[in-house]
């Protein structure tokens, strides 16, 4: 099955510290995803109030194409409110480890007698339930497995195995997935797999080749503590890496990435995965020379892919003799070989003593400092 994407970011991503969203907001970014062709979101948390359950409402009364989801606790009062949301379908949490039932005073008796009831009554007012194994990387593996049966057998038409605090790894994450898979071979897994390792995104992908269909992510891995997966590396990882189509317009990435890097108040970093503003940026000189003949020699995704232009390469200490070439070539310059081997050294001088890349500006005021002390030096060697 080829991957489905259920983003979050409207829920999981606005419970990162400090993250608020306007309705407008929330409205440009259900636009942004819908354009992208994110064929679900999941649109917020209904129990949080009245203020909530009106811009679900009114966000589900757009018309976009996208299935809409409301998160709530495993409880009556959260599906009543979600009701008056009116999403689509609801997403039931219920916690799975012992650290999780021992806080919320719940027990596995608990969990198993409320699975059945909580189903059975969101199945009359929603076109479909899914059902959330909160922390289940730490849960007891027998246990995790009798939840799954039985939310499956209950009617269940998803079931999401959360690493709620980001404890796995790419190969745990595969045998959880799997052990998963020898037990109910039909039901749609979902990953929900959070970033306190730096390992979210490898994590979803090996939850995808081990066998969950659904992969839960959010535009820029916005979320609480360290993040969650992000929408957009997990899809060019699929496509780059696993050699999968992943269903979405990935050439408006970017956009979507900067409006909710702007109205999260959480910057993107320069080195970010796929949107980071140096990703497709480069100055070391081995690198600039191959780049120039083929530029899939030192870079994996082409720009126009994720909706980015190709940089030109910065001057810097790393620069070689052809990116300075390729610079005044560009520019029209006058030069040889002997006048660029100096002007190379004056730029790493130059780069060294202010410690970063310099600009065009720079590198062109230097090239005329350059030029005229060289023409300087042979008016002086023509007239004696």
């Amino acid at each position: 099955m080829n991957p489905y994407f259920i983003d979050t970011t409207l829920r999981d991503g606005e419970q990162a510290p400090g993250v608020v969203f306007g309705l407008n907001e929330k409205i440009r970014i259900a636009e942004l995803l819908d354009d992208i062709g994110v064929p679900e979101i999941e649109i917020g948390t209904p129990a949080m109030g009245a203020k909530e359950i009106s811009d679900i409402r009114t966000i589900c009364k757009i018309g976009f194409d996208f299935k809409t989801l409301a998160w709530c606790r495993a409880s009556k009062a959260d599906i009543q409110s979600a009701i008056k949301a009116g999403t689509n379908g609801i997403h039931l949490s219920f916690p799975v480890s012992t650290v999780l039932m021992q806080v919320m005073d719940k027990s596995p008796e608990w969990v198993m007698a409320h699975l059945r009831e909580m189903i059975d009554y969101a199945s009359a007012s929603f076109d479909y339930v899914t059902i959330g194994a909160q922390d289940a990387s730490r849960a007891e593996m027998s246990f995790l497995k009798e939840f799954v049966s039985a939310a499956t057998f209950y009617g269940a038409a998803r079931v999401r195995l959360a690493d709620t605090v980001g404890l796995l790894n790419p190969i745990t994450t595969f045998d959880l997935i799997s052990a998963i898979r020898n037990v109910e071979n039909d039901i749609l897994l979902e990953i929900h797999a959070h970033n306190d390792l730096g390992m979210a995104t490898a994590n979803t992908l090996a939850a995808y080749m081990a066998g969950a269909n659904c992969l839960s992510t959010t535009v820029n891995g916005l979320g609480e503590r360290a993040g969650n997966a992000p929408m957009e590396e997990v899809a060019m990882a699929l496509e780059m890496s696993v050699k999968v189509n992943c269903g979405l317009q990935t050439m408006k990435f970017q956009e979507i990435s900067n409006y909710v890097a702007s109205v999260s108040n959480r910057l993107v970093g320069d080195s970010k995965p796929v949107t980071g503003k140096l990703v497709f940026t480069h100055e070391s000189g081995i690198h600039t020379n191959s780049l120039m003949k083929n530029r899939s020699s030192y870079q994996l995704i082409d720009a126009s892919k994720v909706g980015r232009k190709e940089e030109s390469f910065v001057i810097g200490k790393h620069s070689g003799k052809s990116t300075l070439e390729f610079f005044m070539r560009e520019a029209g310059l006058l030069f040889d070989d002997a006048f660029t081997m100096r002007m190379l050294a004056l730029v790493k001088k130059m780069s060294e003593k202010l410690r970063r890349t310099i600009s065009k500006n720079e590198f062109f005021e230097l090239y005329t400092q350059e030029y005229t002390r060289t023409i300087d030096q042979e008016l002086s060697i023509i007239k004696y």
